[in-house]
Order: C-alpha cells, then structure tokens, then sequence
C-alpha cells in the first residue's frame, strides 16, 4: 500500500469517527430534547391549574368584599 494510499485510508477512518460523534451528538440532542418537551408540557399543565386555582380563588374573594359591602349599607 503506498503512502497516498495510506493517507487515504486515515482520512477516512478520520471521517467515519467524526461521522459516529455528530451520530452521538444528534441522538444525545434528541433524547434532551424530547425530555424537554415533557417538561414544558407538564409545566403547561400545571400553569393552567394554577390559573384556574387562582381565579377561582379571585372570584370568591369578590364575592365576599360585595357582601361585605352590602352588609355596610344595611
């Protein structure tokens, strides 16, 4: 084998390593990526039952200073 040849054959092994990193690096970004998503969908979730949670909360509060106020004015 000569030596272009030799080179050659380095390059490419060079290349098929770099080629089984990025690989890596993809599946590792996909694999974050999908937790992530399940994170911000729980998240999700949770930030609307507190809205809900906090409304309802504000809708009683109102209801009790109108009684407040009508128990004033009697």
């Amino acid at each position: 084998m000569s030596e272009e040849q030799r080179l050659e054959c380095a390059d490419w092994v060079v290349l098929e390593q770099r080629l089984d990193q990025l690989i890596h690096a993809v599946e590792t970004l996909a694999s974050e990526n999908e937790v992530l998503r399940a994170q911000q969908a729980s998240l999700a979730a949770e930030r609307a039952g507190l809205v809900e949670k906090t409304e309802a909360a504000r809708a009683r509060v109102e209801a009790m200073i109108a009684r407040l106020k009508s128990m004033e004015t009697r």
